[in-house]
Order: C-alpha cells, then structure tokens, then sequence
C-alpha cells in the first residue's frame, strides 16, 4: 500500500494546507501518518479558519478534520519515523513550521533521506520550503542548490509583516522564506501571474501556498503513480 508521512508544525499550520493534502492521499487510498517534532498535536493558524479569510466552507472543512482527525490529534514523534518507511515525506506550510519544522535536523534527515532515496518523493508547502535553506545533500551541497522550486513568495510576506518584520499576531518573523532559498542556490520562481504554482524537479515536490493545495496534491498523486477512482 502507498503511504506517505505528513510532517506538520505545532506553532500554527495554514488549514488547507495541512487538510487538503490529508484528505486527498486519504481518498486515493493511500495510508497517511502525521507526524509532529515533539509528537504534540498541532495548532491550526487562526487566520486559516477564518470564515472572513478564508470563505465560510473552507474554514468549516479544515476545522472538521482539525478537530476530528485522529491522526492530527495524536501524532507521532519526527524523530522516530524514517524516509525509508514511505512513499511520499509531505510537509505542510503555515508561518509555524519557521519556528519548528524547517530548523529540526530529523525533519531535515526525513527530507534529504526522501529525495535522495531510490523511490521516495519530498513535498514542501509554502513556508516550509524554508527547510531548503537549511537542508544539505549527503555529499555537504545543499539539496536545493540548482533545483526549481516555489513558495511562499516575499511579495505575499511584505502584505503581511509591518516594517519590523512583526507580524499581526505580535510574533516577529525570523526569516523570508524565498530570500533563504535563493541564497542557497535554489532556482525560486512563484509563478505571481499563475492562479496556482507547483514545480517538479525530480523527487522535489515544491507548492507556492494558500490555493495551490489541492494542485499540489493532484500531483503528488500523479507523481506516485496512482490512478484517480473511476466516477460513480
């Protein structure tokens, strides 16, 4: 059976982007674990079960499998889960993962082990593509030196933090995340004319943010080489 690892942050995960992924791969049938860095349940970033955010039916869908989802609820702990056990290593965005997520060395083990590995795939979603600015390939480069990637993108930030880099909730941002990426190497473009942005580069799954979940799913799925269930 294909299973795949969800890493998620416990300082605010955006909704869709942890709840899509998780309820896609759980109707192509594929067996889904979450993990977390202390093996605590995660916060969902406020902001993203706002009605006035994000629309009523949005907010409603990820608060249903936030509140629900057994597996959200009780996680396992990161450092004990290997690349090698999965098919796919996904890891959902939301300014959290900044303070968690993208700095944890066993998340950055799960992610190299996953691209790098013979038939692993790794999937980074909007600000946990800032773990690429931390992740380094097994001979020492960084993983994501010469790759094309996207993410959250600094245009979207600048509408978001003041002049202090503080954001709305009081938290002071540490970094941006495209700024990171690049200065590593990476080949970032977010595609700002594109109603939705994901880039392949090999085992390297890259999804822009808030309304590319459900693209970047379909094409983990893709990716994974399953067919989509036959239309009633």
């Amino acid at each position: 059976m294909t299973s795949a690892l969800l890493v998620v942050t416990e300082h605010g995960y955006w909704g869709e982007e942890c709840t899509t992924p998780l309820t896609e791969l759980d109707d192509a049938g594929v067996d889904v674990t979450v993990a977390t860095p202390s093996g605590a349940a995660p916060e969902v970033d406020e902001l993203s079960v706002d009605p006035d955010e994000v629309g009523a039916e949005t907010a409603e869908r990820v608060l249903e499998v936030h509140e629900n989802d057994a597996r959200l609820n009780d996680p396992e702990p990161l450092a004990e889960q290997s690349a090698d056990d999965y098919d796919a290593v996904v890891f959902p965005g939301g300014h959290g993962t900044v303070w968690d997520v993208n700095q944890d060395r066993h998340a950055r083990t799960l992610l190299r082990n996953a691209v790098e590995g013979e038939s692993g795939l790794g999937v980074v979603i909007c600000h946990a593509a800032g773990i690429l600015a931390h992740t380094r390939a097994s001979d020492g480069s960084f993983l994501v030196d010469g790759r094309d990637v996207t993410g959250f993108p600094n245009a979207w930030e600048a509408d978001i933090v003041d002049e202090n880099d503080i954001m709305p909730d009081g938290r002071k941002l540490p970094y941006w995340v495209e700024d990171e990426v690049e200065a590593v190497g990476g080949n970032w473009d977010a595609e700002l004319d594109a109603n939705t942005s994901v880039t392949v580069d090999g085992d390297l799954i890259t999804v822009r943010g808030p309304g590319s979940s459900a693209a970047g799913a379909e094409t983990l799925i893709d990716e994974l080489g399953i067919e989509a269930p036959a239309a009633d």
